[in-house]
């Protein structure tokens, strides 16, 4: 299922991920402190994000329903099909052209790559 989400509800969410379940107040207080964001701007992603089913909003106390990693899947696709036209590997091209990996980083890369054969 696609969840269409803006920048500024993924940068709550990345909050709301390190901090869930936390009540709603202590919530407006973390978005001002690492977003500037004014309590209502906090209260209208809150709203935002609920309606669509990202998250709820029970008895003050907010939490995430859909699951982190859904969410950063999602986000990783959509980058990648926006900036590179699905292209797995004009992504590699791109972020390898002036970047040497290490043999740690190529050893994973190799892993993940044998396990998807």
């Amino acid at each position: 299922m696609g969840y269409k989400i803006i920048e500024s509800e993924y940068r709550f969410l990345t909050i709301l991920w390190q901090n869930e379940p936390v009540e709603s107040p202590k919530l407006v207080k973390l978005c001002e402190e690492a977003l500037g964001w004014k309590k209502s701007t906090t209260y209208t992603v809150i709203k935002n994000l609920s309606l669509k089913g990202i998250i709820e909003n029970v008895n003050t106390i907010v939490r995430s329903v859909v699951p982190q990693e859904e969410i950063v899947k999602q986000e990783s696709e959509h980058f990648l099909e926006r900036t590179f036209n699905g292209d797995v590997m004009g992504l590699f091209a791109h972020f390898l052209k002036d970047r040497k990996l290490s043999k740690e980083e190529a050893e994973r890369i190799r892993k993940m790559i044998e396990e998807e054969k």
